[in-house]
């Protein structure tokens, strides 16, 4: 329960961000660095999804993960990057209440898509590698479209339930939130309440949201490795593992970052802000680039698309 004389929740109307604590004429440089790295962003999902819908021969199960998965990455960024930006160029480093509870919610929902729709990806992988004669009838066009809606809903279910207990505590005097976006885990700090819940249900989510998603990853290329060694040519096997160490170097750097923010002990705040940006900002920006630059199929479109636009010049 909340100390006596604090107000709740319906007291508090807005929310000061304090972002990284750096001199403040490095303010323009963050924003400077922030704006370039969302514009590659922004141009290179938005770049992956036009490839995708454009091309006939990328209407594959793959591909359809591959779009579904820079449509979350366009999202989940622009939900946190552009209100930073601002931020570092104004001195009144505010959001309000609602814009802070519509920023969380929208960030748990696409972050948690992602590791669902990256879950759903190793399965097709596993799928194309352990059993191709039968790919096309285990990958069917409803099935993927069925996985896709399941982690949106997965993704929709953990973000109503982490936002409801994150915003029914009480808050104290402070309303200072030690990040450059509303993270859960900061605006629990500046709580006056018991926290129990809080924890419970963080601990729920992550037992039975989450870890499925490391589980089916990690079965999956568990079996995929398993297949692969048996094939008897190195050029073959060089061709299977190509097709997943896209995929592997996606999930690698988002699990790597999200774990090293969310499990390591707290001791220094300023090192897990950096850390917030490769998952919010640099894994979107570098996640077509990992598809494009490392898959035959994308390249060869890009090839297409350039001698084209030759021709017509």
């Amino acid at each position: 329960m909340g100390d006596k004389g604090t107000g709740n929740h319906s007291d508090v109307t807005d929310f000061i961000l304090v972002g990284f604590r750096v001199r403040p004429e490095l303010h323009s440089l963050l924003f400077l660095l922030f704006l370039l790295v969302y514009g590659m962003v922004l141009l290179g999902n938005i770049s992956m999804m036009a490839i995708i819908v454009s091309e006939s021969q990328l209407n594959t199960p793959m591909y359809f993960f591959l779009g579904n998965l820079s449509f979350i990455d366009l999202f989940y960024s622009t939900v946190i990057a552009p209100k930073a930006m601002v931020n570092f160029l104004s001195e009144k480093k505010t959001v309000s209440f609602a814009g802070c509870v519509v920023q969380l919610f929208l960030f748990v929902l696409f972050i948690v898509t992602e590791a669902f729709v990256l879950a759903a990806m190793a399965y097709d992988r596993f799928i194309a590698i352990c059993n191709p004669l039968l790919y096309s009838v285990h990958m069917s066009r409803h099935l993927c479209a069925q996985l896709v809606a399941g982690s949106y809903f997965c993704g929709w279910v953990s973000s109503i339930l982490q936002v409801s207990v994150t915003f029914s505590v009480s808050f104290c005097a402070s309303r200072v939130i030690d990040h450059f976006y509303c993270d859960s885990y900061q605006i629990e700090k500046i709580s006056c309440s018991n926290l129990f819940v809080n924890k419970m249900v963080s601990i729920s989510l992550a037992a039975f949201i989450i870890l499925p998603t490391i589980v089916i990853i990690v079965i999956s290329y568990i079996y995929i490795v398993s297949a692969v060694l048996k094939i008897p040519s190195s050029e073959g096997k060089k061709k299977a593992f190509s097709t997943c160490s896209s995929h592997l170097g996606v999930v690698s750097v988002l699990y790597g970052t999200v774990s090293f923010v969310y499990l390591t002990p707290p001791s220094n705040p300023e090192l897990r802000k950096v850390a917030s940006v490769f998952y919010i900002l640099v894994t979107p920006m570098l996640n077509p680039l990992i598809y494009s630059l490392r898959n035959k199929d994308v390249k060869q479109v890009l090839r297409k698309i350039l001698c084209e636009k030759k021709v017509l010049a």
